[in-house]
């Protein structure tokens, strides 16, 4: 399944460049999960004590707390936090990161460091409407902001406005690197129409600049191999994904990306091997579980519960940013077509993504809902995009 991890949690659709734009311009109660064994581990602290990024945090904390008036420690924190959160999947990070920008983050006209931090992690939370206002002030601030820009043509190609995308792509041309550039505007093309020539010229681009920052070409290289997989180009994705996990093999976004490639093959006791320490995040818990169901492992229905009741408690505190999520377990693991459906819908409401468009379209096969099939024939027709797994199911 070529599907990206829900962007409440992620990168969306270009990943890495909140770190590369540092580098290049500036319901229902559910039955409390009880665990199976006393050795059974119940969670993971995002960090532990002696890591060095730890340190490095516990430090920037501290001098944060001896200076809380200087808004470029403060800054600093949060945006470490903020990559954190990035490459963890871990939400508590997004916390952290408001919380060290709290004596500013309320205020009617932010310091532009400050406004674009929160820009990023409303992004990450489904606030659109809310980031895209921040980003705007950005840019009337500095036309010349490509952090800002490139955020800016994330949200709106997630909403579906593409031409609104590609003219903050082509800002990015006077901006940004060539790269980074390019990957915006080829990333926008391999969704309206011309994702074989797209993959072709970028991947040409990529290999005609073998001294781009490692975080740049892991970037790069995971739309790279999204791209190949929606193009059928197996075993072109094949080498994308290695080659971005070789570079970055705990990001928690290529984790899933390649997990669904090879759930999509049945090649379940990969993703078994691959997610076995890493199922953090909500995203890789259920791309781990779809694997353990996959092979009819025992340790599936703990990993269903466990599921279950994260999301019973996103319901209870009001966040709807795991809605893509919810709805494929909704789906796949709990058996449910019409509860799916109506999840598919809210979600497809909010994001328009191929991913979100194939869950909508099982969800509606599943579901016998004809409407929805014909919505997503229209959705095709109207933006030129192309899905190999998509065209099959429509078949």
């Amino acid at each position: 399944m070529n599907r990206t991890i829900d962007s409440g949690h992620c990168r969306l659709t270009w990943p890495a460049l909140l770190a590369s734009l540092w580098l290049v311009a500036t319901g229902a109660m559910a039955v409390p999960y009880l665990p199976t064994a006393d050795q059974q581990v119940l969670e993971r602290l995002p960090l532990a004590p002696a890591d060095p990024v730890a340190r490095e945090l516990r430090a920037l904390r501290q001098e944060v707390a001896r200076q809380p008036e200087r808004l470029d420690l403060a800054v600093q924190l949060a945006r470490r936090y903020t990559e954190l959160g990035r490459v963890s999947g871990d939400p508590r990070f997004a916390g952290y990161a408001q919380s060290s920008l709290g004596r500013w983050w309320a205020l009617p006209e932010p310091p532009s460091e400050v406004l674009l931090v929160r820009a990023t992690l409303r992004q990450r939370t489904h606030h659109f409407d809310a980031a895209l206002s921040d980003l705007a002030t950005l840019v009337r601030r500095n036309p010349r902001d490509g952090q800002a820009r490139l955020t800016r043509a994330t949200i709106l190609q997630v909403q579906g406005a593409f031409a609104a995308a590609a003219a903050e792509c082509a800002a990015l041309r006077r901006l940004a690197t060539e790269l980074v550039w390019a990957a915006c505007a080829y990333g926008l093309a391999g969704v309206n129409g011309r994702l074989r020539e797209s993959h072709q010229a970028l991947a040409g681009l990529l290999d005609r600049q073998p001294d781009a920052p490692p975080e740049v070409r892991a970037w790069v290289l995971s739309m790279l191999a999204e791209m190949a997989v929606r193009a059928g180009l197996d075993s072109q994705a094949e080498a994308h994904f290695r080659q971005a996990l070789a570079i970055d093999p705990g990001d928690h976004y290529l984790l899933a990306a390649r997990a669904d490639f090879l759930l999509d093959r049945g090649r379940a006791p990969e993703v078994v091997r691959l997610l076995a320490a890493e199922p953090r995040s909500d995203a890789l818990l259920l791309r781990y579980a779809l694997a353990l169901k996959a092979l009819k492992a025992p340790e599936c229905d703990a990993r269903v519960e466990q599921l279950r009741a994260r999301f019973a408690a996103s319901r209870m505190r009001g966040e709807r940013v795991h809605l893509r999520e919810e709805a494929r377990f909704t789906l796949e693991l709990l058996g449910d077509p019409p509860a799916a459906l109506a999840l598919a819908r809210e979600n497809w409401a909010v994001q328009k993504e191929l991913p979100d468009l194939r869950l909508l379209l099982e969800a509606s096969l599943a579901a016998r809902d004809v409407a929805g099939v014909g919505s997503v024939r229209q959705w095709l027709a109207q933006s030129g995009a192309e899905d190999v797994a998509v065209n099959r199911l429509l078949r």
